[in-house]
């Protein structure tokens, strides 16, 4: 689960050109804007993430006219991404402790979109328990997987900004879920639509085993369709292999689309070693979308390229996060 909001440790304190209340600060992965004077460099403090709604109490009646929301937004030139409390704004019985988890203890959630009609559906049940769920994290919490596997062979795909989707065969049932839930088939419902728009159910049924594919649906209807497409796709991310309970690697994966004659997601890059680097790989989430070259991508999602353990995390556009005030 995500630490929306978690005691972390400022690692830095920088100057911003031509602020003189204002400095920049790093935790974790992720650059902020902070009051001068207010932390020291190594102090630690309740670090919440971007994404984060924060309860309707005095204490954060500053935040009231973002509706307690926690957004990219840029001061004096400066990215700043979550927002830094001292320590004193936790109860007295917590413990104190570097990446300790507080999310719940200050009654913080996470923000979610709203869903439009045609993708709500009729909940057929919670999301499968033989599939993995749907959600990579970002890459400005994870510097001990940088440490890790510097250097593994990986491959960069494109973050499309749709709405994830899986579906699967498990001993002759075929399911269609949202990321949270499963679904009964209903003709009004865009996931069972573009399930029978692209006969994802016989395509699935001709592999011959129990076998999940999780993709991003994207076009018309979904989150403003920024990459201005006609209709709604699937673009395959991944494919789980229930019973073995593992994820294809990069080969099985390629080859799979090709029998099952499904689109991936773009391939930015099938040969990427992996640096160490958050900025670095930060500046990669910066391009314009293969699938509309006049468009912003959302960012990249990195994966390592031949391993049956999952290791993957995402990249987001600062600029991307900006322009769509997220």
């Amino acid at each position: 689960m995500r630490k929306l909001a978690s005691i972390q440790r400022i690692k830095s304190i920088e100057p911003i050109a031509n602020a003189d209340s204002i400095v920049k600060a790093t935790v974790l992965g992720w650059q902020l804007v902070i009051k001068k004077d207010e932390f020291k460099p190594g102090d630690l403090c309740v670090y919440v993430e971007i994404d984060s709604i924060l309860p309707d109490k005095p204490e954060f009646e500053f935040l009231r006219n973002r509706n307690f929301r926690i957004r990219t937004i840029k001061l004096r030139g400066q990215i700043s991404q979550g927002i830094c409390f001292p320590l004193n704004i936790l109860p007295n019985n917590i413990q104190v402790e570097e990446g300790v988890d507080v999310t719940d203890v200050l009654n913080i959630v996470k923000y979610e979109p709203p869903v439009p009609v045609n993708m709500q559906g009729i909940m057929k049940g919670g999301f499968p328990s033989f599939i993995p769920k749907t959600d990579e994290t970002r890459v400005q919490v994870l510097q001990d997987l940088l440490d890790t596997h510097k250097g593994a062979a990986c491959y960069i795909t494109e973050k499309l900004d749709g709405t994830s989707v899986t579906y699967f065969i498990k001993d002759g049932v075929f399911g269609v879920c949202s990321r949270n839930l499963e679904l009964e088939e209903n003709e009004d419902n865009l996931y069972w639509k573009t399930a029978r728009q692209f006969n994802i159910e016989e395509k699935l049924r001709r592999i011959g085993c129990n076998i999940a594919i999780q993709g991003e649906l994207v076009g018309e209807g979904i989150q403003g369709n920024k990459l201005k497409l006609k209709g709604q796709h699937v673009f395959v991310f991944s494919v789980f292999l229930i019973d073995e309970y593992r994820y294809a690697m990069f080969h099985e994966w390629m080859k799979m689309m090709e029998e099952l004659d499904l689109p991936t997601v773009p391939v930015i890059n099938d040969n990427y070693r992996l640096e160490n680097n958050i900025d670095d790989i930060l500046s990669m989430s910066e391009i314009f979308s293969p699938m509309n070259g006049s468009v912003m991508s959302e960012g990249i999602v990195i994966r390592l390229k031949e391993s049956k353990d999952l290791v993957s995390f995402k990249a987001i556009s600062n600029e991307f996060l900006l322009k769509y005030g997220e």
